[in-house]
């Protein structure tokens, strides 16, 4: 799999999270000699799957650009308990200061990369995509997004500006789903995406008389999905949400349906386990 496309905001995120660690300094870091260099190398203590070696180089640039660091796999790769990797070099003050700060985004890149790859997995074989939702971190929605990439998901919209999703208030604010599809048509830049939410095949028949080309079947059971899926033959693509996770997605993705979105995979993710040991400084 290849990596894909790192976000635009990497330096400005580091910047963000070293103000909020460090302030006007590292009190503790001050107490080692300012010209002591120190080795350190990354350790993961369990199986996952690596994201977020960008932000991890960032950290240590923009704390000091003399700190080296060097991978040994990458972004999307898989890592093995024990296995170390990278290996860092530079002033020990440095290495210290930007420590934590390095290890949070790797370590929740990595989970979110890695609760991706076992929803890809469990769906491995059926014509289904997992995709992400917009449930992220505040202030960290591009890098969880790229992580979910990472770990072989694909990406939904990035936010409410570059594609239209028609929900249960905005049909009720429009007056129906026939009155909202044409509003969104009338208004919608050419080329944006333009997607409906169905509560119940009454109202997918209703968006498909419409011309939805895109629905969201929201809480749809397994059986009712079938019957969506039988419903639509293929007229529109179909998206299903709510009440699936890792226990029952693949039997949700056996129904046909082109797409199963998680929330899951951003909001609630558990953060590799990973560690930064010195090996010695001089």
């Amino acid at each position: 799999m290849s990596t894909p496309k790192l976000p635009d905001d990497v330096t400005e995120t580091v910047r963000r999270a070293l103000a909020e660690d460090v302030g006007a300094d590292d009190l503790t870091a001050a107490l080692i000699p300012a010209d002591a260099r120190a080795d350190a190398q990354v350790i993961t203590r369990e199986d996952a799957i690596l994201c977020g070696t960008a932000w991890f180089d960032e950290v240590f640039r923009q704390v000091d650009d003399r700190i080296r660091v060097v991978w040994l796999i990458k972004d999307g790769d898989a890592m093995r308990a024990g296995q170390t990797l990278c290996k860092a070099n530079g002033p020990a003050r440095g290495l210290l200061t930007g420590e934590r700060t390095a290890l949070n985004f790797l370590q929740l890149l990595s989970g979110t990369a890695t609760r991706t790859r076992q929803y890809v997995e469990a769906v491995r074989g059926t014509k289904t995509i997992v995709l992400d939702t917009r449930k992220t971190v505040p202030g960290l929605r591009r890098a969880q997004k790229y992580a979910v990439a990472c770990g072989g998901g694909q990406n939904h919209r990035m936010g409410l500006y570059d594609a239209i999703l028609i929900k249960e208030n905005h049909i009720a604010a429009a007056g129906s789903i026939t009155a909202a599809l044409e509003a969104a048509r009338n208004s919608a830049p050419r080329a944006i995406t333009i997607e409906i939410e169905v509560e119940n095949i009454g109202q997918l028949r209703e968006a498909l008389a419409a011309g939805a080309e895109r629905l969201l079947l929201d809480n749809f059971s397994v059986e009712k999905l079938k019957a969506a899926v039988d419903e639509t033959r293929g007229r529109a693509k179909l998206e299903a949400s709510g009440g699936i996770d890792l226990s029952n997605i693949r039997a949700f993705a056996e129904t046909g349906v082109d797409y199963i979105s998680i929330g899951d995979i951003t909001k609630t993710v558990k953060a590799a386990d990973l560690s930064m040991r010195f090996a010695h400084a001089s």
